[in-house]
């Protein structure tokens, strides 16, 4: 069927104030939060706590922002993407000066823990893509996906440096405030991100359903099941290097500048990764390049750990890690837009993501759970690899279609 006038324009262009304001708010909420691992040992020796503690907070970070995502995501659905968006940056903002004044373990956990874990999960790529999705046509969608999760990667690559050089110059407090402030400019960008599922520039379903309708019928779906499960293994994997690279880096007799360095490399080539994935999977078999990702990550990290670690391996493996790091984003969220459209996709979007921030959560809290114990990450990294070849194996068999339905819906 030809393309109704209307939608023709919508296909050529692209609603790039709407995409540049989302790319923004990917980039505020992801930078800070992947550099949290450099707050680690200065505050541990200043407050006298042990990793466990710190990992725990780091952990239920994750967890909370696993757990809002889906929440947050089905509030967007239905009362709008500006009104998530700016609760984000509050929360973001309150659980950063919360952290930086914690003088005992719980306090932590609430503020760097639970509140920035919200934070982080109302304004995370599961909102701002279900926006996008609302007002991109479906044959630019894996692009502009691609767009917003290089923004993700972009904050990782100027956050790094960054926190680390306000901690160097002004002490860890500070580095906390100034990192609170920010959130505070969320609000304001996520203006032009307002509506619905209900409104945005291209066509809804035909087929209606409630959440909860919407929600059985993916629990109900072998794809969409596999592609949860594997998307765990995307937060384990990631989580765990995020917290405790630095702290690795430290113990295994590295510069801790190289840790920045890998840290920025990882963000830097992650903008690539992100990009190349975008366009690669408006092209190809999203399932079978999700497949190869993962099982290129778990090659990249035994490679890591049976070569003689120098400066120069570090940053070898910070360059393809980078490369890998998020760009299975795109295709994932491509793949949940494909199954059932759009009208859902901040709850369904967001219990996929859930399932990468459980898993998430698990990698935080093993690292500096098994650290404590046997005094090395070696156990983890391991797990990490076998993990790897899980998703890659799980992945393959999914199928790239919508789902079966009583009543079709139009090409969205």
């Amino acid at each position: 069927m030809a393309a109704s006038p209307s939608a023709q324009p919508s296909a050529a262009r692209l609603p790039w104030l709407i995409i540049a304001c989302g790319c923004a708010i990917a980039l505020l909420t992801f930078g800070p939060r992947s550099a949290m691992g450099f707050f680690q040992l200065p505050m541990l020796a200043e407050k006298g706590w042990d990793r466990t503690t710190f990992g725990l907070a780091m952990a239920i970070q994750n967890l909370a922002w696993g757990f809002g995502t889906p929440v947050f995501g089905a509030l967007a659905d239905k009362y709008g993407t500006w009104r998530v968006l700016a609760l984000s940056g509050l929360m973001y903002a309150a659980g950063l000066v919360l952290m930086a004044n914690a003088d005992s373990a719980t306090m932590l956990h609430i503020g760097g823990g639970l509140l920035v874990g919200l934070g982080v999960g109302a304004g995370s790529f599961g909102i701002v893509l279900a926006a996008f999705a609302r007002n991109v046509a479906p044959e630019r969608r894996s692009f502009a996906f691609g767009l917003g999760t290089a923004a993700g990667s972009a904050g990782m690559f100027l956050f790094a440096p960054l926190d680390q050089g306000l901690i160097s110059a002004y002490g860890w407090y500070d580095a906390l405030v100034v990192m609170s402030a920010m959130m505070l400019v969320i609000p304001v960008l996520a203006i032009p991100l307002r509506g619905n599922s209900s409104s945005g520039s291209q066509p809804q379903a035909a087929y209606r359903q409630t959440a909860a309708e919407a929600l059985r019928e993916a629990l109900g779906h072998r794809s969409y099941l596999l592609l949860v499960s594997g998307f765990f293994v995307c937060g384990f994997q990631i989580a765990f290097i995020t917290a405790h690279f630095p702290a690795y880096i430290s113990d295994i007799g590295i510069e801790a500048r190289y840790a920045v360095i890998a840290l920025a490399l990882i963000g830097f080539f992650n903008i690539i990764g992100s990009l190349a994935s975008g366009f690669i999977g408006q092209r190809y078999s999203k399932p079978a390049f999700l497949s190869l990702i993962y099982l290129g990550r778990s090659i990249l990290i035994t490679w890591f750990l049976l070569v003689p670690q120098t400066p120069f391996v570090v940053i070898a493996f910070a360059v393809l890690m980078g490369l890998l790091w998020l760009s299975t984003v795109p295709p994932t969220n491509s793949l949940v837009a494909i199954m059932f459209g759009t009208r859902h996709l901040g709850l369904l979007g967001g219990i996929v993501f859930l399932s990468h921030q459980i898993g998430s959560f698990l990698g935080v809290w093993l690292g500096g759970y098994l650290y404590d114990i046997y005094g090395s990450y070696d156990v983890v990294w391991w797990l990490g690899v076998a993990l790897g070849l899980f998703a890659a194996v799980v992945h393959w068999p999914i199928r790239e279609r919508p789902v079966d339905r009583p009543v079709l819906a139009p090409a969205e």
